[in-house]
């Protein structure tokens, strides 16, 4: 071989290499404007080998399928130089809903290791005008029957006829439907079919106004499988299945789910009256894809109200475990040392109220920090949430921790079960700094200084009760006397003030579940921003009025509003913060400020309270 042609193989290998290295980019093909219940296609297309790609957010508009993946390639020969070009495209199909301009943000994947972005693109939605969707209707009708008269296998327009209740329908399934208040529901959302499926999506998640819940099936495949009913046999797949924690006791209902199917159907041709029509089989009749909404019905479920339980309840539903203590047992003043809790089991880890453990007066203790070991299967939400002090003891001496006592509800046995963590001793040590105690003190011979005789002293100034000296004095202490008097007796009266102990206590404990909340409100961790809001809210209520936590819902607040006789407009604001918090995180639209606006009016509420 040549020096030539090894030359020019080199440079045809260099150009092949180049056009997979260099100039990746990620396009966008989607229509500018669209009419209110079109459907339309949006792609990125990326002209290379992409992976991990990452979809943009399609809020205003339903989302009928994607992203659908697909890699084109091909290889061509110019003036004797090879090359190759490599596409991959990812296509949402979407339907237009609401009326407005919105943008799409970017979506983004991994070419050769690196990120490649697309821009940010806007669509116009507008209203069709009713002369606007005649003139469509007259063209689709003038399209089919051209296709009618010049094509003798044109299909019949009726296919959705061949779809109905008994061969395609949709059903909500819950573990119990009689559960306690706070005890883990799993419901299963499973679509039933006798014809062929080509797409399953979700046109519109259930409020569940009452309920917590967590999706259990988030980045998991679809099962199928077959099942029998009423004698008849269905392919099954398992579309949604999800925990739901109620809220509140007493006749909830949980909310349809709806979807929209793509089911393939067979289309009777025109009958031509000639010998076409002999070919008039199904085997030689293609299928066409059919566009079909579902809706599951709604669940009614009777949640049963807790019963009375210990003082130290602290919310948790379930089976649970606890252990922890010291990490340490000896350790010198002002150095740390840490205080674990790990709280396992299955049920509303997620709403289970933070331990309180006692510790000594002299210690400086710090916000305890979470550790989140959560997982969500099939059974619902298990795990473990970890809290750690951080303890620094300024004195030595022995201290004890007292036990802790854990206790939570039981469904299974209908009993409040009693946990404890056991007492723990810790030993602190002398260390820098340390305050002096009794037994630290020595009187040494050298610790006494030689005494200079004094030679001179001058006689001491004489007040007498006649100066005005003396009398402002004495009307000084009087008046600090009376100061101190009546500072000591409010501090009293304020300690005797149990539910004033317990506002003051609580409303602190808010506002610090508000800060928490509050850092969350940029980050996509709506979860625990819910989180921090709920126990926000509902434990500052508990506190002001009196209202054991596990007897806390919306009805007994209202109830106990009443009875405090406060104001009308006030009641309405409580009651609505508490309604917006239940709607928020499942209700379509800008989660962000959905957030913003929760925080906002549980702020507001809490300072009212």
């Amino acid at each position: 071989m040549s020096a030539s042609s090894k030359g020019a193989i080199l440079l045809s290998f260099l150009f092949f290499l180049s056009s997979h290295t260099f100039g990746q980019e990620m396009t966008v093909q989607a229509p500018r404007s669209v009419y209110v219940g079109d459907n339309f296609t949006v792609t990125f297309i990326v002209n290379d080998n992409a992976r991990d790609f990452r979809g943009p957010s399609f809020k205003g508009f339903s989302l009928r399928s994607g992203p659908n993946t697909g890699h084109q390639s091909s290889m061509s020969n110019i003036n004797g130089q090879w090359s190759q070009s490599v596409q991959t495209t990812f296509s949402y199909r979407l339907l237009a809903d609401v009326e407005g301009t919105i943008t799409i943000g970017p979506a983004s994947c991994t070419v050769g290791g690196k990120t490649v972005s697309s821009q940010s693109f806007s669509i116009k939605v507008e209203k069709m005008s009713q002369a606007q969707q005649q003139q469509r209707q007259q063209q689709q009708q003038q399209q089919q029957q051209r296709r009618q008269a010049y094509d003798p296998w044109a299909q019949q327009p009726q296919p959705a006829s061949q779809i109905n209740e008994s061969n395609l329908f949709a059903r909500a399934s819950v573990s119990n439907t009689t559960p306690y208040q706070g005890e883990q529901v799993i419901i299963t959302y499973k679509v039933y079919t006798q014809v062929p499926l080509s797409q399953v999506g979700i046109d519109k998640l259930p409020g569940n106004k009452g309920f917590w819940a967590e999706d259990l099936s988030a980045g998991k495949q679809i099962k199928q499988y077959e099942e029998t009913v009423n004698g008849q046999r269905y392919q099954v797949a398992e579309i949604r299945k999800g925990a739901l924690f109620a809220q509140e006791s007493g006749k909830l209902t949980i909310e349809p789910l709806d979807l929209n199917v793509l089911a393939m159907v067979q289309a009777p041709r025109r009958r031509t009256g000639t010998i076409l029509d002999l070919f008039d089989d199904p085997f030689f009749n293609m299928a066409q894809a059919v566009e079909y909404p579902l809706h599951t019905k709604p669940v009614a479920v009777n949640v049963r109200k807790l019963p009375a339980g210990p003082d130290d309840f602290s919310g948790a539903v379930g089976n649970f475990s606890v252990k922890g203590g010291l990490n340490i047992n000896k350790v010198k003043a002002n150095e740390a040392v840490s205080y674990r809790l790990t709280i396992s089991g299955r049920g509303n880890l997620m709403l289970v109220t933070p331990p309180s453990p006692q510790f000594p007066a002299s210690f400086e203790v710090y916000d305890p920090q979470i550790e989140d070991n959560i997982s969500k299967g099939d059974n619902g939400v298990s795990g473990s949430r970890t809290y750690e002090w951080v303890l620094i003891p300024r004195s030595q001496g022995r201290y004890t921790i007292p036990a802790y006592r854990f206790v939570f509800f039981d469904p299974s046995s209908a009993q409040y079960v009693t946990l404890t963590v056991d007492a723990q001793e810790l030993e602190v040590e002398k260390g820098k700094a340390t305050v002096a105690v009794k037994d630290d003190v020595q009187l040494l011979n050298s610790d006494i200084n030689y005494i200079h005789p004094i030679t001179h002293l001058s006689p001491a100034k004489d007040v007498s009760k006649t100066s005005p000296i003396y009398y402002i004095l004495f009307a000084l202490i009087v008046i600090l006397t009376f100061v101190v008097v009546k500072v000591v007796q409010r501090r009293q009266l304020a300690n005797q003030d149990i539910a004033g102990l317990r506002m003051r206590r609580a409303t602190r404990m808010a506002q610090r579940r508000l800060k928490k909340a509050s850092a969350f409100l940029g980050s996509g961790d709506t979860n625990r921003f819910y989180e921090e809001i709920y126990r926000a809210i509902w434990g500052c209520l508990s506190d002001k009025y009196n209202i054991e936590l596990s007897q806390l819902n919306r009805d007994s607040v209202s109830a106990c509003l009443v009875e405090k006789q406060v104001p009308a407009d006030q009641q309405e604001r409580i009651m609505k913060v508490l309604q917006d918090v239940d709607f928020a995180r499942f209700a379509p639209g800008d989660a962000e400020a959905q957030k913003q606006t929760i925080y906002d009016e549980a702020l507001q509420m809490i300072a009212e309270l």
